[in-house]
């Protein structure tokens, strides 16, 4: 098994070319301005709405990770990362969509139908609103493809009415049938099947579309259908390449720290764990090729955070490995490889139950939010899915070939580690009193609220819009110069790209004349003069829509953690957890309005990951608490889970200093928007990390106190043949 996914990932990687987002490749930049309409007016809150159907309508094309933002009060700007050939995009992008499905009247008006002739159609019986979803397939009466439709609730009632209506003609009759229009051209007119009869209708939620559909025809139709109609018309008024919004020099230091960081990971592994981390290194790079290939197989776009986060995951994916690791060395006396058998027999439940609850986070916001929250749950997906095969299929397969008895301790798991040793002499008694570490974490807490509400979140261009300036220069434009001479101009954040020949564009936040005096001053310094084109206001590319499904999505997903936590474990330790996700959320956003960093997309990606990290690190803990609870009931409970966080801490300080070479990495030698990224990742690590046990663990004896589980009576079972019967319990 391993050997097919590694060859099916290397044929992929060798293969097939990843596409690139726009902060590292380019893509396609198109202008829309809205127009009104008989009955709407082409202004902001019309400009607003026509924004989020085109959004649901590039979702569906599959392009990863665009930027839809409106520009004043009728303009939206699309990019779309990676697309050289926008013709198709712009097609579907800017038909109007307006769906409605009318009855043939021999009083109708004449209009063509899909084959040319001429149909008298009644007025609209109902729109594309009482559609709830729409896709393509191939048609099995022929060789072309179909539309199927999906009604809700009204429109489900409205067709039912419809084919009642014309099922009341003859079959044969052209009263028959049923005209389906697409802004004022039939696409399909077909006829009540005979079966149907009069008054009493298609009883259903469902019906299709045919008309010798070629495949791309019948998903760009069905893209239309299920995005829903633009309120206002929509008019292109300026299509172009763009050139990468990152210049070389970042793109190089990105991946200089990537290497470094995942170097220092490896060798990390192999000084602690000698031959095994040095099979768990192997394992790793398994890892990568099959995350990596995964994410090419479904045409994912890679942007720079993008990488920047799965570089992170190769690192974070050691966790699995080093709970293993420190499980087995905890067999003591044992064959090197029964110590690794009984190492993943007791790393199990801990590997799985943190892996399923942030694939259950990663699937919810995959299936309710849309954007970069959406691309986040597929990659966290992929990598969780990933680092699963590496640790328990690809990693076992090596360390049971590699370890052989006659390495002794040469493997690195007989030796128990200073910390280990550190551990052994500790009182497990220090969570006695857990309010003492609780009023630490509220004053931590209250430290970081402060934070937010006097000095307040800064917002990114994602979140507050901004203002895009564009200048022609004299010659060929060196993207990197301008970006350094905007930057020192007191823009470092601003996303700079060369717009065409001779041409550059700047988009910064919120700024005043006197700001874009200071950049056209900039831009001129770094190419010789500028002449400016274009100044315009942009709106936010993050809409209360993508973020209130966000919200959404994120509410369910700790919801959903809840809930497996409480089925796992008891509703106590999974109320912990959350309370102890919460505290790392607030503590990490604090800390950036304290610091006056930038709340952007990345942000927002980071915020997930750590979300991701601190119910994975709270798990383990619980995990062993679990274990430990369950072999002697009469120890105090807060003594359990002194315990259990003292016998967890080896994993927890091998674990974080392997993520920390690559965080440390990326945070000094990444540009700034990835610098930022590292950051945000590395308070979480800490935050997550301290967590655990200053917040979770005295959260859940509180609550054991207050709630105790109740008591199981052991039972004595019946002897069997053979049982023992000395006294002892069967």
């Amino acid at each position: 098994m391993s050997l097919v996914v590694l060859a099916a990932s290397v044929y992929l990687l060798i293969t097939t070319a990843p596409r690139l987002g726009l902060d590292l490749r380019g893509g396609t930049q198109i202008t829309l301005e809205t127009k009104d309409s008989p009955t709407t007016v082409a202004d902001a809150t019309s400009t607003d709405r026509a924004l989020e159907v085109l959004r649901k309508r590039v979702d569906a094309l599959g392009v990863a990770e665009p930027l839809i933002a409106r520009s004043g009060e009728n303009r939206i700007i699309i990019e779309l990362p990676g697309l050289q050939d926008p013709r198709e995009a712009v097609e579907v992008i800017g038909r109007t969509a307006q769906l409605t499905f009318h009855q043939i009247t021999p009083d109708g008006r004449q209009v063509p139908d899909e084959s040319g002739s001429q149909i008298p159609i009644g007025p609209a019986a109902f729109t594309g609103e009482g559609v709830e979803n729409a896709t393509s397939s191939a048609d099995p009466q022929s060789v072309g493809y179909q539309v199927n439709i999906d009604f809700n609730g009204t429109g489900a009632r409205q067709w039912e009415d419809l084919t009642g209506q014309a099922a009341c003609s003859p079959p044969g009759d052209p009263g028959r049938r049923i005209a389906i229009v697409l802004d004022d051209k039939v696409i399909s007119s077909p006829q009540v099947d005979p079966s149907i009869q009069c008054d009493i209708g298609m009883i259903g939620n469902n019906t299709r579309i045919t008309g010798q559909f070629g495949q791309e025809e019948a998903r760009d139709l069905s893209v239309l259908i299920s995005g829903g109609a633009l309120p206002v018309p929509v008019e292109i008024i300026e299509q172009r390449t763009v050139g990468p919004t990152l210049g070389a020099d970042a793109i190089d230091a990105s991946a200089k720290a990537a290497v470094i960081g995942l170097a220092l990971t490896a060798l990390f592994l192999i000084v602690v764990y000698r031959v095994a981390g040095f099979l768990a290194v192997i394992a790793l790079l398994g890892y990568a090729a099959v995350s990596y290939g995964a994410l090419i197989a479904i045409g994912a776009t890679l942007t720079l955070p993008g990488l920047a986060g799965f570089v992170l995951a190769i690192g974070m994916a050691v966790d699995a490995s080093v709970l293993v690791f420190e499980r087995a060395r905890e067999e003591r006396g044992a064959t090197p490889a029964r110590a690794v058998e009984r190492g993943y027999a007791g790393a199990w439940t801990a590997i799985i139950d943190s892996n399923v609850t942030t694939l259950l986070a990663a699937g919810l916001l995959f299936a309710l939010a849309s954007g970069p929250v959406r691309g986040f749950g597929v990659t966290l997906s992929i990598g969780v899915l990933a680092a699963l095969f590496a640790t328990l299929v690809l990693g076992r397969v090596l360390l049971m070939l590699g370890l052989r008895e006659r390495m002794g301790k040469a493997t690195g798991l007989a030796h128990q580690g200073r910390v280990r040793l550190w551990v052994n002499r500790q009182d497990a008694g220090f969570l006695r009193k857990p309010a003492r570490w609780l009023a630490g974490a509220f004053a931590a807490v209250a430290v970081a609220l402060v934070g937010v509400v006097v000095i307040g979140p800064s917002l990114g261009l994602e979140f507050t819009g901004g203002r895009v300036l564009e200048y022609t220069t004299p010659g060929a434009v060196d993207v990197d110069r301008v970006r350094a001479e905007v930057a020192e101009a007191g823009f470092p954040r601003a996303v700079v790209q060369e717009s065409g020949d001779n041409a550059v564009t700047v988009r910064t936040e919120p700024i005043d004349q006197a700001g874009a005096d200071k950049v056209r001053a900039a831009v001129s310094e770094a190419t010789g003069g500028a002449e400016q084109l274009r100044d315009e206001q942009i709106g936010p590319s993050l809409g209360d829509e993508l973020r209130t499904k966000a919200l959404i999505a994120l509410g369910l997903a700790i919801l959903a953690q809840l809930i497996y936590l409480a089925i796992r474990f008891n509703w106590r330790l999974g109320a912990a957890t959350v309370v102890a996700l919460v505290q790392d959320v607030l503590i990490v956003i604090g800390v950036f309005a304290w610091l006056g960093k930038p709340f952007d997309g990345v942000f927002l990606a980071a915020l997930l990951t750590v979300i991701g990290y601190s119910v994975n690190d709270t798990v383990v803990v619980f995990d062993r608490v679990r274990e430990l609870r369950g072999q002697n009931r009469k120890t105090p409970f807060s003594d359990v889970v002194g315990r259990a966080v003292l016998q967890t801490l080896p994993r927890t300080v091998n674990t974080g200093i392997g993520v920390l070479f690559v965080l440390g990495a990326l945070l000094f030698l990444g540009d700034g928007s990835l610098a930022d990224f590292a950051l945000a990742l590395l308070l979480g690590l800490i935050t997550g990390t301290a967590s655990t046990i200053v917040t979770a663990g005295p959260v859940a004896i509180v609550l054991d106190r207050k709630w105790p589980p109740p008591v199981k009576q052991a039972v004595k079972a019946r002897p069997q043949a053979g049982d023992r019967t000395d006294g002892a319990v069967v």
